[in-house]
């Protein structure tokens, strides 16, 4: 089941996998919306080089999730769980 979640009026792309029994988020997405950045793919990049442990903790524990891409075709995104947002979450330097 794929669905859009809604967040400040903005779009989270998201993947319920019933294997796991758990919801994936888009990291770029995610990231995106907190940090206003016209290009998420890029900052996520920066953050992964400037914080050798958060690039690390990404690496091992955020999957490639299969969703619907800004094409409408499907692509694997990086992807989190609700764990793994709030992780990164706190990673970002926030003004909201």
């Amino acid at each position: 089941m794929e669905k859009i979640a809604v967040f400040e009026g903005r779009k989270i792309r998201r993947h319920w996998d019933k294997k796991q029994e758990e919801r994936y988020f888009s990291i770029v997405d995610v990231i995106e919306i907190l940090t206003d950045s016209k290009n998420p793919t890029d900052y996520l990049k920066k953050m992964r080089k400037r914080d050798k442990i958060f690039g690390s903790y990404i690496g091992t524990n955020c999957p490639h999730v299969e969703m619907v891409g800004s094409n409408e075709k499907k692509r694997k995104l990086l992807a989190g769980n609700a764990e793994q947002i709030l992780r990164i979450i706190q990673s970002i330097p926030l003004n909201k």
